[in-house]
Order: C-alpha cells, then sequence, then structure tokens
C-alpha cells in the first residue's frame, strides 16, 4: 500500500508542480505527518526533490525529472476505459485506480499534451445520469463486474415485473452496459441471450468459469436490443395537429409557421395520454378516436376545477 502512495505522490508532483504537504495530504488521503515520512523515503531513494518553506513554499521535483513509473496495473487499464464516466468507475470499485491511471497517463505525455489534456477535464464533463432521477440501488454490481470481469458463471435471485416476481437463473455474463445511468448485464442463459437490470439482482452467488461464445459483440448487441426494444415499445400511431413549439418539442419537421399534421408512433393510449398532455395547447389528437376522447374529457375535467376553485380571484 506504501509503495503505490509513494508512486501516487511523486506523478502529483511530476503532474502538477510544487505542492504543499497538506495538498498532498488531501489528495493521498493521509496525514500531514505521513506525507512527511513519504517525502524522506523517496529523498532516500534518491528522488531529487526538495522542499521550500513560506507562502509560496512546498515539495517539487528539480527541473528536467521524469519519472519512467507509468506502466499501468490491470485495475488502472480497466479504469482508464471509464475516465469519461468517474462514476461508473466508481461503482465498479475501480475509483481510486482510475485516479491513478489518469496520473500516469498524464505523465506519460509531453508537457504541451499534459497542458492540453488538463484543460479538457477543466472545461468539460460527462454527468450521464437524468436529471429527474436517483441513481438506482446496485449493492451486487461489484460482484456482477467481477463475474464479467473473470468469465464465471453465477447463480442469480432476480425480481422481475410478471409472474413468478421473483426467480432463480444460471447464467453466464458477458458485459455490463451502462445506460441513462442505469446499469444492465447481458449474460447467456437457458433461454439464450438476455437482458438483466443490476438493480433488480436479490443475491448472486460465483459458480465455474466458463467460454465466452465465440465471436459476441457487446456493443452490436446493445444496438440490436435498443433497436427491439423500441420497435416493441411503439405498437401504434396517433394523427395529432401540432403548434410549431409543439412541433419542435415532439421533434416534428414543421410543414409551416402554423399548425403542422404529423403521425407519430405511440406506446399505447394511457402513455400517449400523459405524454401528449404535457404539451398543451400545443396540440390537438385528431386519431385514434379513444385517445382523442380521452383528451377532450381530462381537459373538461381540469377546465370546470379550476373554473369553480373557491380561492380563484374574484374580478374587479
Amino acid at each position: 500500500m506504501r509503495a503505490s502512495r509513494l508512486v501516487t505522490l511523486l506523478l502529483l508532483l511530476q503532474n502538477r508542480g510544487r505542492m504543499t504537504a497538506g495538498q498532498l495530504a488531501e489528495e493521498l488521503e493521509v496525514s500531514v505527518r505521513t506525507v512527511y515520512r513519504d517525502v524522506e523515503a523517496l529523498a532516500a531513494a534518491g528522488i531529487p526533490l526538495y522542499g521550500a518553506a513560506g507562502h509560496a513554499g512546498g515539495y517539487r521535483l528539480v527541473d528536467g525529472y521524469r519519472t519512467r513509473l507509468t506502466g499501468l496495473t490491470p485495475d488502472e487499464a480497466q479504469a482508464a476505459f471509464l475516465a469519461a464516466l468517474p462514476g461508473a468507475a466508481a461503482d465498479l470499485g475501480l475509483g481510486e485506480a482510475l485516479a491513478t491511471a489518469q496520473l500516469k497517463l498524464r505523465a506519460a505525455l509531453p508537457a504541451e499534451l499534459r497542458e492540453h489534456a488538463g484543460r479538457i477535464r477543466e472545461r468539460f464533463l460527462l454527468d450521464a445520469p437524468g436529471w429527474y432521477s436517483d441513481a438506482d440501488r446496485t449493492p451486487h454490481l461489484a460482484a456482477v463486474a467481477a463475474a464479467v470481469w473473470e468469465r464465471r458463471a453465477v447463480l442469480l435471485r432476480y425480481r422481475r415485473w410478471r409472474a413468478p416476481e421473483e426467480i432463480e437463473r444460471r447464467v453466464e455474463p458477458y458485459g455490463l452496459v451502462l445506460k441513462a445511468g442505469r446499469w444492465y448485464l447481458v449474460a447467456g442463459g437457458p433461454s439464450g441471450i438476455r437482458t438483466y437490470r443490476v438493480d433488480q439482482i436479490l443475491a448472486l452467488r460465483p459458480l465455474a468459469e466458463f467460454a465466452a461464445p465465440e465471436g459476441f459483440d457487446l456493443a452490436a448487441y446493445w444496438q440490436d436490443h435498443v433497436a427491439g426494444f423500441r420497435s416493441r415499445l411503439h405498437t401504434g400511431e396517433a394523427l395529432v395537429r401540432l403548434t410549431a413549439e409543439g412541433a419542435r418539442r415532439l421533434g416534428v419537421t414543421p410543414t409551416s409557421d402554423g399548425w403542422t399534421k404529423a403521425r407519430v408512433p405511440i406506446e399505447s393510449i394511457d402513455h400517449a395520454h400523459g405524454e401528449f398532455l404535457r404539451l398543451g395547447t400545443d396540440i390537438e389528437v385528431l386519431s385514434p378516436p379513444e385517445l382523442r376522447d380521452r383528451m377532450a374529457e381530462t381537459v373538461r375535467t381540469l377546465a370546470a376545477r379550476y373554473d369553480d376553485h373557491p380561492a380563484r380571484t374574484p374580478r374587479t
């Protein structure tokens, strides 16, 4: 553990230049006293660093010195592929490995590229989850990830939406996908390749290793899975009239400055009813008749409710 910390300290000084003992202690999550001991150990090992006291003081490496300790461990290499999603790396238990991998990658870059990489990190951030959803609780995510890394089959106890609601199944994990802040396991089982929500896994027990199917492509499978999901989702169609704003919000190309007629796919009458109500006066449903009647009934109910509201301000 200390050896890893010493390497990290050295890489921090190489990447950032002068740093105080307090800054190093905060980065390494140790005490300032521990930083003093680590600096002494590095100096005793022949690392050319020096410290200066005072307001502008701190530790730094002698100008021109560069360490060659930039090889990545397996965990760090895995974490590097999740560099754009630090939250995902942390979920998988690779947060510390990601931080060390990024330090090593920056240390291996020429000075001008290190500066460019630093500007990117300062100015761009990818935050995958949506605004109105909390992160799912995924207590078994680390175990699932371990099974994926090790190509180890697992026995799942899983909650699903149809009866029986709880099932137990042996599956072979092929990969993990993070979609809109939610983790999905892609795994082979008795009925072929299936997708499981990791937050719905109730229990998991690792089994023997397995051989992955030859030629399986996780990205290609997921693309087909998403396309199939969308085709099953939109099983109907509605004919609507839209204002320019309504067309914009539904992603429809307006045909004029006035109203635009369009046919839009819908999942169901109930779902379309709720979605179209969000557009307010920017939409009129023409068909199917059942959906138009539902919209009209809702509008009448709302109009009556607001018209009879006791707290309405009287006109003067």
